[in-house]
């Protein structure tokens, strides 16, 4: 039986992966692809071995490839400092996937603010 302090733990474990993933970004994360970058959302599998982590860019989706290209060449740093930081049995495996979402509200707000200004 679940209860409902472990159904909420991969959300639990996603916030604290978001946390630490952006307190590298700010310290640890020299690459210049990664600049622009923000995170938005850490979304763990059930059993917290993997993790999808979503970004947006200042520059938009171009910028995406060379964000995950700077991402996935720091996996091996980023892995073992959420290891030793969150003390997990398993440390999770992170994919990086860029998040429309923030792209999507900038246009629209520029489309409602175009509209007012017409009228």
């Amino acid at each position: 039986m679940v209860t409902l302090g472990e159904s909420r733990r991969p959300e639990r474990v996603g916030e604290l992966v978001l946390r630490e993933l952006a307190q590298m970004l700010l310290r640890d994360l020299k690459d210049p692809r990664l600049c622009g970058v923000t995170l938005t959302e850490v979304r763990m599998s059930e059993d917290l071995r993997h993790g999808k982590v979503f970004f947006s860019h200042l520059e938009g989706k171009e910028r995406a490839g060379k964000a995950i290209a700077g991402f996935q060449s720091a996996s091996g740093f980023i892995r073992r400092r959420i290891g030793r930081t969150l003390g997990l049995r398993y440390t999770p495996e992170l994919q990086f996937e860029f998040d429309p979402g923030t792209e999507r509200a900038m246009r629209i707000d520029a489309l409602l603010r175009e509209s007012r200004s017409k009228h």
